[in-house]
């Protein structure tokens, strides 16, 4: 009976919108559910849906998805401090599993030795299934998760390896066989071209389309122009990993780091991609990997349920172990090893690539590929419910120390506009960049106002008593690459010095943006301790700079793609120098074309108990500039006379 596309489609909706409401009421993750219903509709049960192309192509984008999601999603200066962290736990979750697959397939399954090298490859490798769990939850910054994503790299790679090298020996011996040793030059050619390809998809994931994003970024501001180009590079990234001859989750995972700066978290373009990826394509996916499986495989031969209960016995163990051993190396909590344990053990992608080619060229019998298909189901659903466990009881513990450091925060966004010459375009596009940088800066219980000119501003900040964030916008946010933070004397000493400095690891971890401070060699001392402190972890440099008179060689050091970061204070306390009167000229005469954020510390000095944000540095007014340019000519008639 032939079923109508259109019908298919209304099912497939159906069910993605349907599931998640019955698993969210029995307490089941709802990737069981979209694999369990993709088996009901599937050839096995029902036999609605049969092989179909297009949910095939669009699954297979819901696992690029997933990758790309956690390669951007991650935080960049804890993924390059844990870069080791994450080797090391990669080498573990690889070759545990490895060794014992290919023991037990040797031994008990009794498998060739090639064979067994494959399945301990398979059972090396994961993918990152349950990763939108995590991204749930709110605790993809966790430094089990980022170890995790960073190994999840390092054990794909290894299992490609694997496979690539176990089918270049038969290539090469099927050379040999047929032409003998007159081939050699044409292997060494062979292997030249493999070098090129993989060149060539490097280059271009990793340098050309950064720094293309971050262009179009800053040119374009249409949010269907800025989805798509994200997507085009998301599936071209996957192609040139095939093109190389690597398998297209990898490629996906690099491109998100590639472009990890450029897609906050909080920004409305990672929404866009989040949604479309958890509404759509990734529910596809699940949908696709449940038609795959044939019921009536495993009850017509003992032989493939024996199989896949070594299988997956074997993969539990071996990522288990290696879970047991980061929690002891790197002091995890129980939440974190599940957390790990659930992230690192579910297959997919990298499983069916490896047990499908071993299939295709006859190391392994269709027992081995339906066992593995049955593996996939089983390890997905163990893996949903432990990271489901382990991620809330981790975003529990989060947010108690949020609202612990976050207490009584209290912000006002406004931006300096002149009311009479802002439009409504200009309006709507001023207060979403306020939402946007109140968003980056993780700032709650936010206030939007308005304000007219740096006089407003003195004003405003001589009567709050809380800290008070000038902020001016030249670019989008999400291409800002650098944090120059100039730090006056003796800023340590102010009492909310440390929330500013929270301010600028928030920004630089949700940017994934490098930190570079100007400060005097004392205050440095603090700084270095602010950096170092245990899960606050910021990566930064540090330049000297004497005193505040020395602010403007930042101006001959500041690059495109910079936003510079003044930290201030009132008058009469300890870190005050005259010359922070001077900042709006200063601001206009030589970083006019960058962004720039001017902080004030708390200090009770009186006020609403509230902080502000300014998002515009407001022009200084005209009364200023005049006094500012009376006194810049007494001084050189003061200069003329002396040099007379």
């Amino acid at each position: 009976m032939t079923i109508s596309p259109l019908l298919i489609l209304t099912i497939v909706i159906g069910i993605i919108w349907f599931v998640p409401i019955v698993c969210r009421k029995i307490h089941v993750p709802s990737i069981v559910g979209f694999i369990l219903a993709g088996i009901v509709i599937g050839p096995s049960v029902l036999n609605i849906v049969g092989e179909s192309p297009t949910i095939n192509i669009l699954g297979s984008l819901g696992m690029l998805y997933i990758m790309f999601q956690s390669g951007s999603e991650i935080d960049i200066n804890d993924f390059k401090q844990y870069k080791y962290r994450s080797l090391f736990f990669g080498l573990c979750t690889f070759f545990i599993p490895l060794m014992l697959g290919v023991m037990t397939s040797y031994y008990l399954l009794d498998f060739n030795w090639t064979s067994s090298l494959l399945l301990g490859a398979m059972y090396g490798s994961h993918t990152l299934m349950t990763y939108p769990i995590v991204s749930r939850y709110g605790v993809q910054k966790n430094m089990a998760v980022n170890v995790t994503v960073g190994a999840t790299m390092w054990a794909i790679t290894l299992s490609l390896l694997v496979l690539a090298g176990v089918e270049a020996r038969g290539v090469l011996q099927e050379s040999v066989s047929q032409i003998g040793h007159a081939n050699g030059l044409a292997v060494l050619s062979s292997w030249l071209w493999v070098i090129v390809k993989l060149a060539i998809f490097l280059l271009s994931v990793l340098w050309i389309f950064p720094r293309f994003a971050r262009m179009f970024f800053k040119r374009y501001r249409d949010p269907i122009s800025e989805f798509m180009v994200v997507m085009l590079m998301l599936v071209g990234s996957a192609y040139l990993a095939d093109f190389a001859g690597l398998e297209g989750i990898l490629g996906a995972f690099i491109c998100g780091v590639s472009l990890n700066r450029l897609l906050p978290n909080h920004s409305p373009l990672m929404g866009r991609i989040t949604f479309m990826g958890n509404s759509v394509f990734v529910p596809l996916f699940l949908i696709s990997v449940g038609l795959m499986i044939n019921v009536e495989v495993f009850w017509s031969s003992w032989s493939t349920i024996l199989i896949a209960v070594v299988m997956i016995a074997t993969k539990l163990m071996g990522k288990s172990i290696a879970a047991w051993i980061a929690q002891f190396v790197f002091r995890f909590s129980k939440y974190e090893r599940q957390l790990v344990f659930g992230l690192s053990h579910a297959t997919a992608a990298g499983t069916l690539a490896i047990v499908t080619i071993a299939f295709q060229m006859g190391i392994v019998s269709s027992e081995v590929l339906n066992a593995a298909v049955l593996m996939i189901l089983v390890l997905c659903t163990t893996a949903s419910f432990i990271t489901e466990h382990a991620a809330k009881e981790l975003a529990l513990q989060e947010s108690a120390k949020l609202e612990a450091d976050h207490e009584d925060d209290y912000w006002l966004l406004t931006s300096v506009h002149e009311m009479k010459s802002e439009n409504a375009k200009e309006r709507t596009e001023r207060l979403r960049a306020l939402r946007e940088i109140g968003e980056m800066a993780s700032l709650d219980n936010i206030e939007i106002a308005q304000s007219a000119d740096w006089k407003d501003v003195s004003d405003m900040v001589e009567h709050t008593s809380k800290s008070v964030i000038v902020y001016h916008e030249m670019q989008p946010i999400n291409t800002i690459n650098r944090l120059v933070v100039a730090v006056p004397r003796y800023a340590e000493k102010e009492r909310d010095f440390i929330t500013c400095f929270g301010l600028v690891r928030r920004l630089a971890g949700e940017l994934g943006a490098k930190v570079v401070f100007y400060a005097h060699p004392d205050t440095q001392v603090a700084l270095q301790a602010m950096c170092r402190r245990p899960g606050k972890y910021l990566r930064a440099a540090f330049r000297n700079m004497s005193g505040w008179e020395e602010v403007g060689i930042i101006s001959q050091t500041i690059m495109d793609n910079d936003m510079l970061v003044l930290l201030s204070s009132r008058k009469s306390t300890a870190s005050y120098h005259p010359l922070f009167e001077d900042i709006p000229i200063m601001l206009t005469q030589h970083f006019t074309n960058f962004s720039s954020m001017v902080v004030y510390p708390e200090q009770l000095t009186g006020g609403p108990d509230m902080d502000t944000l300014l998002t515009e540095i407001p022009p200084a007014s005209t009364t200023w500039m005049i006094i500012t340019r009376v006194k810049r000519l007494i001084k050189r008639l003061l200069r003329m006379d002396v040099d007379e």
